[in-house]
Formats: C-alpha cells, structure tokens, sequence
C-alpha cells in the first residue's frame, strides 16, 4: 500500500466535470514517486470513499469547483474535515463531490492524515440532457498547471513526511 494518493474525479461526459480525470490521466503518464498512487476514479466515489479508508497519510483529490473565479482558475483548497457531519451523508454511486466522500469516509471510520483538494473554476458542464464530451479552452489550459501543483505539493509533503524510515528509526520505535 502506498502512502499517497492523487485522485481525478469527474464525468468526462459533462464538459468542464472531466477536468480532474484530464489531470489523473497526464500524471499517470509520467513516473510518479515512489510512494505515489495516481489513480482516475471518474465518477466512482464509493470506490474513492473506500480508497480513502486503507491507510493513504496524503490525498489530493483533483475536481472543479464553482468559486465565482474565471473559468480556469485553479485553488488549492484543505478541507475542514472537524467541520463536517458525518451523520449527513448522501452520497449516489454515480455522483461524486469531495465533501461527500470526505462524509463517508468518516462514516466509514477512516480518514487521511491529511487531504488537499485541487479545484478548477469550470466553464461549462455542457447541456444537461445532452451532455458535452470535452474541456473548454480555459480548463484545458490548467490540466498541465494542476498536475504540477499536485506534483510539487507531495514532493514538498513527502520531503517533510519520508514514507520510509531507515533500519535505525524502525529498531528504535519499536
């Protein structure tokens, strides 16, 4: 079991919703440290919610968020996880929002040690009956910026956190 996460999620079939999909799939493309999981979850959030739950210390989930920016915008965002109600969760197996998977992992009874959320101002999730395959110009620009962000930010977390501790350290925690 690795130690780190990096989840896209989205609907590549509602526009701008298949942004973190778009990043998971330009990081899976290169080498990710040792340590690391890129995985795509799309719109499967039960199977994000139990990923959540098998010891990961770091996830960064990668999706839209609406914040009133330009379209495009990125934001790093840490979730105030004391500050949402366990009790409350609704979560469909095909729908997916990080506070609603954050909610059931809880319910769950597992959490990361820490979890970011990387989030792009969409444009546009394309007609609602219809659908929209496809990134508006804006977003599409951030998927390389996005996947550096959550690169540099788990090299930056792995520097301070190793997830492997030498032969000295392990004889002395035990």
């Amino acid at each position: 079991m690795n130690s780190v996460l990096i989840a896209g999620i989205g609907n590549t079939f509602h526009g701008d919703d298949g942004f973190g999909v778009a990043v998971a799939q330009q990081l899976a493309q290169s080498e990710a440290p040792a340590g690391v999981d890129v995985i795509d979850f799309g719109i499967r959030g039960l199977d994000l919610a139990y990923a959540l739950t098998s010891g990961y210390r770091l996830a960064v989930l990668v999706d839209t968020v609406q914040r009133g920016g330009q379209p495009g915008t990125l934001y790093l965002i840490e979730p105030e996880l004391a500050d949402m109600d366990a009790q409350s969760c609704a979560l469909s197996p095909h729908q997916i929002d990080p506070a609603s998977i954050l909610q059931l992992t809880r319910v769950l009874g597992g959490e990361c040690a820490r979890i970011f959320l990387i989030g792009c101002e969409p444009a546009s999730f394309g007609d609602e009956e219809e659908g929209h395959v496809g990134l508006s110009e804006p977003v599409a620009g951030a998927v390389a910026e996005a996947a550096a962000m959550s690169t540099a930010l788990i090299v930056e977390w792995l520097a301070a956190h190793p997830l492997f501790e030498s032969r000295e350290q392990k004889e002395l925690m035990q």
